[in-house]
């Protein structure tokens, strides 16, 4: 009876191992999107700030009202991505933090736990010295956008 207790409970152990890999890859996945959605987005925003410059520099010959209707849209274009991105970035970080909380749940049923020891390791990101967190540097850039968005716009309407 003894043999088959240990059993059960090394085959439970083994599924846990497996839902714990599982839940690591995906985990790594949504990492994995969470950067190609910021490649996406400086794509977007660098193209548009260029945009914005170039219209600004090479519509010279354009009626005054036109040029500043054109950047102005381009700029609320450009502002809306920028907010877009941050809420994007927010929501990803909403998804990882419910993620790894699972992960550091399986792990007490483990040997060792990772990710909680990681954690704790770095300070659990409440000091910067130790560790920022990376969404933390990833708001940066929608923030970054945003303002050189405002700035061509400002630059246009302070040239005329």
């Amino acid at each position: 009876m003894h043999d088959s207790t240990e059993q059960a409970e090394g085959k439970d152990r083994e599924d846990l191992l497996s839902i714990y890999k599982l839940h690591v890859e995906m985990a790594d996945r949504v990492s994995q999107r969470r950067e190609g959605a910021n490649r996406l987005f400086v794509t977007l925003l660098s193209a548009m700030i260029v945009l914005m410059a170039a219209v600004s520099r090479f519509g010279a010959g354009m009626e005054a009202a036109a040029l500043e209707f054109a950047v102005v849209v381009l700029a609320a274009t450009a502002l809306s991505l920028a907010v877009s991105w941050f809420i994007v970035i927010r929501s990803y970080r909403q998804l990882n933090t419910g993620k790894f909380d699972i992960l550091r749940k399986l792990e007490e049923e483990l040997p060792f736990a990772f990710y909680r020891m990681e954690w704790e390791r770095l300070g659990e990101g409440k000091d910067p010295g130790r560790y920022w967190k990376l969404t933390v540097v990833e708001t940066f850039l929608p923030v970054i956008f945003a303002a050189l968005s405002l700035a061509v716009c400002v630059f246009v309407f302070l040239d005329f």
